[in-house]
């Protein structure tokens, strides 16, 4: 009967562990997210990149992205980013993960905006993280649902 209780509050314990919580990060207002989930046309010479975590494993984790080496910020459930960034260059993005980051490389082409998701993948002692190139038409239906995070901080 011991053995009973002791596994029933254990899983009482884990459930609340997985299903608990949502991380939060400071987030851009509704009129800026709404203005860059018009999908504009970037500015001469520019691409856009869209990057976004819209996983549903993983709600209690943020993850930290960065683009070209530089940090764009630490995601949460359900967000964004929004960069413009150089076009006809070749761009890296990386996410953290449990052992290392994991990176993707994109060839951007000058006034195209591409879509990069971050996904959360569990891992052996916390929760990793992957970044994956998804076509526009599936990258915009995910983000016109998901809301603009404020970039700039990187907890690594």
């Amino acid at each position: 009967m011991e053995n009973n209780v002791i596994k029933n509050v254990l899983s009482v314990a884990i459930l609340a562990f997985v299903l608990g919580g949502c991380a939060s990060v400071p987030m851009e207002s509704t009129k800026v997210s709404n203005e860059a989930k018009q999908f504009s046309e970037p500015p001469a010479g520019k691409a856009g990149l869209y990057i976004y975590r819209d996983s549903f494993v993983g709600k209690a984790l943020k993850k930290d992205v960065w683009l070209d080496g530089e940090c764009v910020g630490e995601t949460a459930p359900d967000t964004f980013f929004y960069k413009i960034v150089d076009g006809n260059t070749t761009h890296t993005v990386s996410t953290e993960s449990e052992f290392s980051p994991n990176d993707v490389s994109l060839k951007t082409d000058t006034g195209k905006n591409y879509f990069i998701r971050q996904y959360i993948k569990l891992g052996l002692f916390v929760g990793g993280a992957g970044v994956e190139v998804i076509d526009e038409d599936k990258g915009k239906e995910a983000v016109s649902k998901l809301g603009l995070a404020k970039s700039g901080k990187c907890s690594n």
